[in-house]
């Protein structure tokens, strides 16, 4: 028998790279149609969020300056979800790791970085469908985005830009534990990061300390945007912290830095745990 080798070329090796990639996203579509439940409640979770949230929260909190408290909630719902997708990928990655579904990946003639990768795109896929079901439980609460198409279209590619590079977070972080059991007892640290911050009530209430962590935590950055994007209340004024005041910038930064940090880190990751 033949062995089959990586070609020679860069651009060759990322054309290796991207076709298998999109082989082991279809195997993770494949994948979760043979097992609906776990999209069904992937979906109904933000739904669940948006109703539960937008009617016990928005009868006791004001929304400074006025307005419709579900449409400030909104783009907080839109961040926290976007952010707790982490823990998702963390959890497949890890559950494939611990049935010997890597070692067999890493015995097949196939790229390396292809793994990660395939479990990052398909995460994106699944946050597209995500978004849509929220956006239509945030439409039926009362919830409407008023700048235009364009911005609008501009917010749901910020969070998706966000959520690919958690994704990557994820991958990273689901190699290193290797254990299904680990990465669920992980999924209940994400909520603080969640919830200390702008996404459900404004930081200026909050202790100084715990206000300077709310402000620079990239939550409230990429929750900032949405509202800034979406046109819905609660845009900060000039004289907040600087994520906050710059938001758009702010998520399109920490995004980068994610993927900077991430990419390479889960790719190695991947690779020596094959040696």
């Amino acid at each position: 028998m033949t062995a089959i080798t990586a070609p020679a070329s860069p651009s060759g090796r990322l054309r290796w790279a991207c076709a298998d990639g999109l082989t082991l996203i279809g195997r993770e579509i494949s994948r979760i149609r043979q097992e609906p439940g776990e999209l069904i409640a992937a979906l109904i979770f933000p739904a669940v969020m948006v109703v539960l949230f937008g009617y016990v929260f928005g009868s006791a909190i004001s929304v400074p300056g006025g307005g419709n408290y579900r449409e400030y909630l909104m783009p907080g719902l839109f961040a926290m979800v976007t952010f707790t997708s982490t823990m998702a990928v963390t959890l497949r990655v890890a559950t494939d790791a611990s049935r010997g579904v890597m070692d067999r990946f890493r015995s097949m003639p196939m790229a390396r970085s292809a793994v990660p990768f395939g479990q990052t795109g398909a995460e994106i896929l699944n946050g597209i469908l995500g978004m849509v079901i929220m956006s239509v439980a945030g439409l039926v609460v009362g919830w409407r985005a008023h700048n235009g198409v364009w911005q609008t279209a501009e917010a749901f590619l910020l969070l998706a830009l966000m959520r690919y590079a958690l994704s990557w977070a994820g991958c990273y972080l689901g190699l290193v534990v290797k254990n299904d059991q680990t990465a669920d007892q992980l999924i209940p640290l994400v909520f603080p990061v969640t919830m200390l911050s702008n996404s459900f009530v404004p930081t200026g209430g909050m202790p100084k300390p715990l206000q300077v962590i709310a402000d620079w935590n990239p939550v409230s950055a990429l929750t900032a945007a949405c509202r800034e994007l979406f046109g819905n209340p609660g845009v900060s004024t000039g004289d907040a912290a600087w994520p906050i005041a710059h938001p758009v910038a702010a998520s399109i930064g920490w995004s980068l830095v994610l993927l900077a940090l991430f990419v390479p880190l889960s790719v190695r990751t991947y690779r020596r745990r094959g040696r």
